[in-house]
């Protein structure tokens, strides 16, 4: 249980959620590759490629060269796409692709929080165009998402305006936080990822969702909560009468899901290297 009603007269409080592997059971980006095959966007040998890319993902299995060849194809495979085209195909496929593939428990855990008056924020390192009719979905308040950049004609650059990994994660957090009141000490914070360390520190209630390996150690020795989530349902199910957004769903570059894993994983290397303070 989380607890009574937040009192109005205190400082406001959140609920942060990573996306991927803790409100949906996949790669909300690379789920779509197979839009993008059936739109032209990608061939045949691409959607074989980001399959295995979703498969890395899943498993936590690849090393530090292997995500980076990974995260430099996707970002190049991306250029140049129309992003109107890319709009349209996920408007049609949004909610055949991620409705079934959110978790049963995730969607509780969404409802209780704001059932105690906590807003709820989608912080994830997918792109802010797949994870806004995502987080509108699931009722989030917010989302703290990766920008791509699109140029003068209308086409991605294969360039990233905004990253959201790692410590940029929780550089988001601590701005919304002095932005919308909030008291973090008071906030809670989900993710499966050692790479959002960062973003489970900056609260005072951290919670490791269907952790992979390292953040597990990380959460047994900070005596974190650890969550397993495994149950996806459709939403449509949980809450009969559940509207379709009416506004066009947009998507990012499908390098966003695998650049997720390689920066995270760099980065996490890189910290546990440095000489400690």
């Amino acid at each position: 249980m989380l607890g009574v009603v937040e009192n109005h007269s205190l400082p406001r409080t959140a609920a942060f959620f990573d996306l991927d592997k803790t409100v949906i059971a996949k790669s909300s980006t690379l789920t779509f590759s197979k839009s993008f095959y059936q739109g032209g966007l990608i061939n045949r040998r691409a959607v074989l490629r980001t399959a295995y890319a979703q498969f890395v993902f899943l498993a936590g299995g690849a090393d530090h060269d292997q995500m980076e060849r990974m995260r430099e194809y996707l970002s190049a495979l991306c250029r140049g796409w129309n992003v109107q085209q890319v709009k349209e195909l996920v408007a049609e496929t949004l909610h055949d692709l991620i409705d079934p593939i959110i978790y049963d428990e995730a969607a509780s855990l969404i409802e209780e929080h704001h059932t105690a008056g906590r807003d709820v924020v989608i912080v994830s390192t997918s792109g802010a165009e797949v994870v806004e009719p995502i987080g509108e979905l699931l009722g989030a308040d917010r989302v703290v998402a990766t920008r791509m950049v699109v140029g003068d004609d209308g086409c991605f650059t294969g360039e990233v305006e905004y990253y959201a990994y790692g410590p940029t994660k929780a550089d988001a957090i601590k701005e919304l936080a002095a932005s919308e009141g909030y008291d973090l000490a008071r906030c809670y914070a989900y993710s499966d990822s050692v790479t959002d360390l960062p973003m489970l520190e900056s609260v005072g209630h951290p919670h490791a969702v269907n952790p992979d390996r390292a953040l597990r150690r990380e959460a047994l020795t900070r005596e974190w909560p650890i969550l397993d989530f495994h149950r996806p349902v459709r939403l449509k199910k949980r809450i009969p009468g559940l509207s379709v957004p009416s506004r066009p769903a947009l998507v990012a570059a499908v390098a966003i899901g695998a650049a997720a894993a390689t920066a995270g994983l760099v980065w996490y290397a890189s910290r546990r290297r440095a000489p400690q303070l």
